[in-house]
């Protein structure tokens, strides 16, 4: 579906953004997998059917995310695909939120998106089209305590997808967001293991928790969110734009 066309993927090592290679990789598609751990980089390139790039930058640095688009388009041409996936979230009450911490959600969730949309747009106009897939989070689309850092550029993520899409309508680019509930990652175990640490819980305990708010009642895996990005990015997603697909087992209807 994707043969010839040239992807980039942001927080592309672990998680979600692993899983999304993957799934382009299959789909014939030529990748850049941007990140900041370029040994772990270089391992899923290898993993990879077919040969792909690599490019190390911290997506809240224009600088960087300049050098790194540019350095994509000169190994494999014009990009079709973007997939801002890189993102961080961090817990804490609005009372014990430091300038310090909501700073780093915002640049990461959101100026990255924003700077990697920025960088990838030119390329996407000389080509006459591409796909731009941001992920998200259910968090862009409800509130959930604790985290309202996070829950504040998710949201915001979702306002630029919205005024994006617009803005590009007419020039054959789409953009959409998915915006996957708790999945099986880092971010997660991280969560579950700070549960276990203040409430004394097992981890199964804690993660059962996590589970309640899916009516499916289980834990979103990777894949999922991955095959949502597959579709939005094929010739068949032409007329979804501006959407935020939910992928939660219902909990965002």
């Amino acid at each position: 579906m994707l043969q010839g066309r040239h992807a980039l993927v942001t927080g592309a090592a672990r998680g979600i953004g692993a899983a999304i290679a993957r799934t382009l990789a299959e789909e014939g598609a030529s990748l850049t997998l941007l990140g900041r751990n370029e040994a772990a980089l270089q391992a899923l390139a290898a993993q990879l059917p077919g040969r792909h790039g690599i490019a190390v930058a911290d997506v809240a640095d224009p600088q960087q995310v300049g050098a790194a688009f540019a350095r994509a388009h000169a190994e494999r041409g014009a990009l079709h695909v973007l997939v801002n996936n890189a993102g961080q979230a961090e817990s804490a009450p609005l009372l014990k939120t430091s300038v310090e911490l909501w700073q780093r959600m915002l640049a990461v969730n959101l100026t990255g998106t924003f700077l990697c949309s920025q960088a990838a747009l030119p390329q996407m106009l000389a080509a006459g089209g591409g796909r731009i897939v941001n992920i998200a989070s259910t968090a862009a689309q409800k509130g959930y305590a604790y985290v309202s850092a996070y829950v504040a550029a998710k949201h915001g993520v979702l306002g630029l997808t919205r005024a994006l899409a617009l803005e590009v309508a007419k020039k054959g680019i789409t953009v959409n967001a998915v915006c996957p509930g708790y999945t099986e990652t880092d971010i997660l175990r991280e969560s579950v293991a700070n549960v276990v640490a203040k409430t004394g819980r097992s981890e199964a305990e804690a993660l059962a928790e996590f589970a309640r708010g899916n009516p499916q009642q289980r834990i979103v895996h990777p894949r999922e969110v991955a095959d949502a990005v597959r579709w939005l990015c094929g010739d068949g997603a032409s007329a979804i734009t501006g959407q935020a697909i939910s992928v939660s087992g219902g909990e965002v209807m």
